[in-house]
């Protein structure tokens, strides 16, 4: 019997994003691998502890480390125009002598593929990363991905503009199944069953759009983009190629705001759907 190629598709959301930690904690626990990794915003950090083996490394992260102001706070975004210090999260935490440092050197040498995807401010186009796009203590490419609009200034990498990947490509089923992946598990951060609106992205959008037009048309239609993949995702998965794992419920959680009762409710919806993957992937 011929193996089938396998793809896990993490499509972020802040804070919402624990459960996809769950999911992967459990993975590791399992060995359960994948041979495509695709992260989206805070999806890619759960996504590269997952390729390095670092058991609830970001648990840590979700639990911990976001309450300190360093981390995320008014006074950030006061300060430094970036309500999350990227550069704190990837910096003084994750490098090699950060406080709880990302095993780059493990994270490279696993055999599994790496996308992160990001958008370019200047024209609204997706950028899809790769591994050869990271270096020891330079995760560039997951600030990129992670840096919500309007919350956080665009994040220069080469000095090009990038903002988070959810505006570009927040479900990257498609790019996934051009790719050749024939089992692939999304692991979303909403319900599966409640469609995304408009309203909440107006409000930022037009603010973008005064200095990225192109990016801000691109995050106006975020919600039809999403829709649009989440719909194409749930066919997949009634033919049997697609996994999709979703919370029932946010927990109170939402991209930027949290309560440690909330991400403890959510970490654990997200290991207790992890149970699913190992018998879709052998199907």
């Amino acid at each position: 019997m011929v193996r089938k190629r396998t793809a896990v598709i993490d499509v972020g959301g802040g804070y919402r994003s624990i459960f996809g930690a769950g999911v992967f904690d459990r993975c590791m626990e399992q060995g359960i691998t994948f041979d495509h990794c695709y992260g989206v915003s805070a999806g890619s950090a759960n996504l590269a502890s997952f390729l390095s083996g670092q058991l609830r490394r970001c648990y840590r992260f979700y639990t911990v480390y976001s309450s300190r102001k360093e981390y995320a706070s008014v006074r950030n975004f006061l300060t430094k125009h970036t309500f999350v210090d990227l550069d704190y999260v990837y910096g003084k935490l994750s490098a090699h002598d950060g406080e709880c440092p990302l095993d780059y050197q493990a994270l490279k040498a696993n055999p599994a593929l790496f996308t992160v995807v990001a958008c370019k401010a200047t024209d609204g186009s997706t950028v899809y990363f790769d591994k050869s796009d990271l270096a020891q203590d330079n995760y560039d490419i997951l600030k990129a991905s992670s840096t919500v609009p309007v919350a956080n200034k665009p994040y220069m990498i080469d000095g090009v503009p990038y903002l988070d990947g959810g505006i570009a490509d927040p479900v990257p089923v498609r790019k996934a199944m051009d790719e050749g992946y024939e089992r692939i598990v999304l692991v979303l951060t909403r319900q599966r069953d409640i469609l995304r609106e408009q309203k909440k992205d107006v409000l930022p959008a037009r603010i973008l759009s005064r200095t990225y037009p192109a990016a801000g048309e691109r995050l106006m239609e975020r919600y039809r983009t999403y829709n649009d993949e989440v719909a194409l995702a749930k066919q997949a998965e009634k033919e049997g190629r697609v996994l999709i794992l979703a919370p029932d419920s946010l927990c109170g959680l939402t991209t930027l705001s949290k309560s440690l009762k909330g991400l403890n409710a959510m970490y654990d919806k997200g290991y207790r759907a992890a149970e699913a993957i190992a018998d879709f992937l052998k199907s």
